[in-house]
């Protein structure tokens, strides 16, 4: 069989898994329109999300505000949207934060065992003795509210996790046949690792990876919620469901649609999460 012929059967049997997975095509679905959102925000909003007009304060959804306004004036659809941006910026660069450090970190600890072994996995044991929004809370406490901070925070508590998700795959690979046999061949720790370890854990790591990404989008709301996270008059929607809590029975929507927003997030991750690791795993592959 030629190399095309191979790669076009290979993306057909990726094709038709896509189609199989209804996890995977809702999952697709709702993160693809929240990321649209997204990036649609950095170009138009229906108006600015900063722009407050009191003569319209606290209206409820109509065809001028498709979500209302909140106690300032201020258009809840346009806030959602850059909300979106900041939660997912946010997200994404505590997830890259981790996997960054934690992966190669979980690699070292398995090639080499022994007391290395030991000492990194105690350490990730000591991380996780503290809960993960406490360890956020304190960091930002200490380093100060904002953004960039809660990137920090989140992406050092993601550390812990993928060192041991990595670890813990990789352990049984390391006694493989053809691990042993790229050892005898005189090939070091690192190339193996990186030639045979990381691309056989890969769906492992990417399924975490959508996991933890669905996690610090509820710690980044968590922390702009209680005012460490990011800081007005940028919206949030942490900061939104804050905001909506004096005015929960007089404007509803103010914590309808921010709720709304960060629950499906986190369902469309998670469900992403799932189909691909339906399609990728190659045991629930065999089991289907």
């Amino acid at each position: 069989m030629s190399m095309a012929e191979n790669f076009s059967r290979r993306s057909r049997m990726i094709l038709l898994s896509f189609g199989l997975s209804r996890s995977l095509m809702i999952g697709t679905i709702i993160t693809g329109l929240l990321i649209g959102l997204a990036v649609l925000s950095l170009v138009w909003t229906p108006y600015s999300p900063t722009g407050m007009n009191i003569l319209r304060k606290l209206q409820g959804p109509s065809m001028q505000h498709w979500l209302g306004t909140d106690a300032l004036g201020r258009d809840v659809l346009s806030m959602v949207m850059v909300g979106a941006r900041n939660s997912l910026s946010v997200a994404l660069i505590a997830v890259a934060v981790g996997m960054g450090l934690g992966v190669p970190l979980g690699a070292y600890a398995a090639a080499l065992g022994g007391m290395i072994d030991g000492f990194v996995m105690r350490m990730t044991d000591l991380a996780f003795a503290f809960p993960a929004l406490l360890t956020a809370v304190i960091i930002t406490a200490v380093f100060g509210p904002g953004a960039v901070n809660a990137m920090i925070a989140i992406g050092i508590f993601n550390i812990p996790v993928f060192a041991r998700i990595t670890r813990g795959a990789s352990m049984g690979l390391w006694k493989r046949d053809y691990v042993l046999a790229a050892r005898c061949a005189g090939r070091g720790d690192v190339a193996i690792t990186l030639d045979h370890i990381l691309p056989n854990i890969g769906h492992v790591l990417i399924v975490q990876a959508t996991i933890q990404f669905a996690l610090a989008i509820v710690a980044e709301a968590g922390l702009s919620y209680v005012g460490l996270g990011t800081q007005p008059p940028m919206p949030s929607w942490g900061k939104m469901l804050n905001d909506a809590q004096t005015y929960i029975y007089d404007a509803p929507h103010l914590a309808i649609f921010p709720g709304l927003a960060i629950t499906f997030a986190v369902l469309g991750l998670n469900m992403l999460g799932d189909g691909l690791r339906d399609i990728l795993d190659p045991r629930v592959r065999r089991e289907r």
